[in-house]
């Protein structure tokens, strides 16, 4: 099945990655925003760390957002949701959702990728990111 997985009984298309991306520079806006917010403007351009600290806020709000939402703040935003990928139809749980962020933020997971467009992290976690419409209809 290329391209698609099973979803509660239901055929669902992998998200385009141009998509995934969009969603993804979504999150790490507003994960810089937050920092910016936290720490300061001075604070965020002056200190070493700050990349280390949106990386981490985008972690965190990722997974947690993922686990009671069903995607990151940049997921919600453009329409897509991370399911799993074992046609269970559950919501992705904490400990799943915190793998693959985590798994993210290595940068490489995501960039290979099955051909139905899932990356490693998604295969790690047992998850796919899909269009909200898709699920809908499933």
């Amino acid at each position: 099945m290329s391209g698609a997985d099973v979803y509660a009984g239901a055929v669902i298309e992998t998200a385009s990655w141009a998509r995934r991306a969009l969603a993804l520079a979504v999150d790490w806006f507003a994960s810089t925003l937050a920092v910016i917010a936290l720490i300061g403007p001075a604070g965020w351009l002056d200190d070493p760390n700050s990349g280390f600290y949106v990386m981490g806020v985008f972690a965190l709000e990722s997974a947690v957002l993922t686990s009671l939402a069903g995607g990151s703040f940049g997921k919600l935003a453009t329409r897509l949701r991370v399911v799993r990928s074992d046609g269970s139809g559950r919501p992705v749980d904490l400990l799943r959702s915190l793998a693959r962020a985590l798994l993210v933020c290595l940068v490489v997971p995501p960039l290979v990728f099955r051909p139905d467009g899932r990356g490693l992290h998604d295969l790690a976690a047992g998850t796919q990111t899909a269009l909200l419409q898709d699920l809908r209809g499933a």
